[in-house]
């Protein structure tokens, strides 16, 4: 249970070497968040990542494999992580691949992948999440989602129509979760600097994990059900959505 400030006492990254999940479980870390499971398919390698969140504050800092493609393994995996050591206040979905567009057109065996983990492997686990947050009567779902959702543009299109997918996803989930104790925040970053986007033109108003992150704990404490990062990408996408075709293939191509 969330302690008597409403700070979140225990959490659950899937994703947990995402450079923005990181970001936002240091933060939780320093916001008072007691336990912290870092879930990723090769936890060895963010063992240096526990190490540091159990100095930034957390009392105790786990790392598990988890794998989001591997669907059939979701229910188990989410009845452990709510089994072996009681409730979880908060579910934190930060996993995710960016692809390549150029590749993804010309095999679509590439897009399909990009699909299953951005839409199927989150659409299963989330579910199962879901299930187990409205029996415990209690909890919080963060879904990292993306500007990309918005509209589709014809350098990402497969990409941002996975993430448009989960947007939606999440939205409708919400509504199935209203009275039940269980929220659902979903996140829309704009262009974050990280490993995933080394290389490319960062897009304006671009940002990084840390400022995302502390706009997720923003919304945290708001009770926000929706969350950009940076604030302004709401009324730039505002607009954008509501450009005629033709206008908005020019503009997105300079984006």
């Amino acid at each position: 249970m969330r302690d008597a400030t409403g700070a979140v006492q225990s959490a659950l990254v899937l994703g947990g070497g995402s450079e923005i999940g990181l970001a936002i479980a240091r933060r939780l870390a320093g916001e008072r968040t007691r336990r912290l499971v870092l879930a990723a398919r090769a936890p060895e390698r963010i063992e240096h990542a526990a190490e540091e969140l159990r100095r930034g504050g957390a009392e105790t800092v786990e790392t598990v494999a988890f794998d989001a493609d591997d669907t059939e393994d979701h229910e188990r995996f989410v009845d452990e992580m709510f089994e072996r050591d009681g409730d979880l206040d908060l579910v934190l979905l930060a996993f995710g691949v960016l692809g390549d567009q150029d590749e993804a057109e010309r095999d679509p065996a590439a897009a399909v992948a990009v699909g299953r983990t951005n839409y199927l492997g989150a659409m299963s686990v989330l579910l199962r999440v879901a299930r187990r947050l409205e029996r415990q009567g209690h909890g919080t779902i963060v879904v990292l989602s993306s500007v990309a959702a918005e509209r589709a543009r014809r350098g990402n299109f497969v990409y941002g129509s996975s993430k448009a997918a989960l947007d939606a996803f999440s939205q409708g989930l919400a509504d199935s979760l209203e009275g039940t104790g269980v929220d659902v925040m979903v996140v829309r970053p704009g262009f974050v600097r990280t490993k995933m986007t080394e290389g490319l033109e960062p897009a304006p108003f671009a940002t990084d994990p840390e400022a995302v992150a502390d706009a997720v704990i923003d919304g945290l404490r708001r009770g926000a059900h929706t969350v950009w990062a940076p604030p302004v990408l709401r009324w730039v996408m505002a607009a954008m959505r509501h450009l005629p075709r033709p206008l908005y293939r020019r503009v997105a191509a300079r984006s």
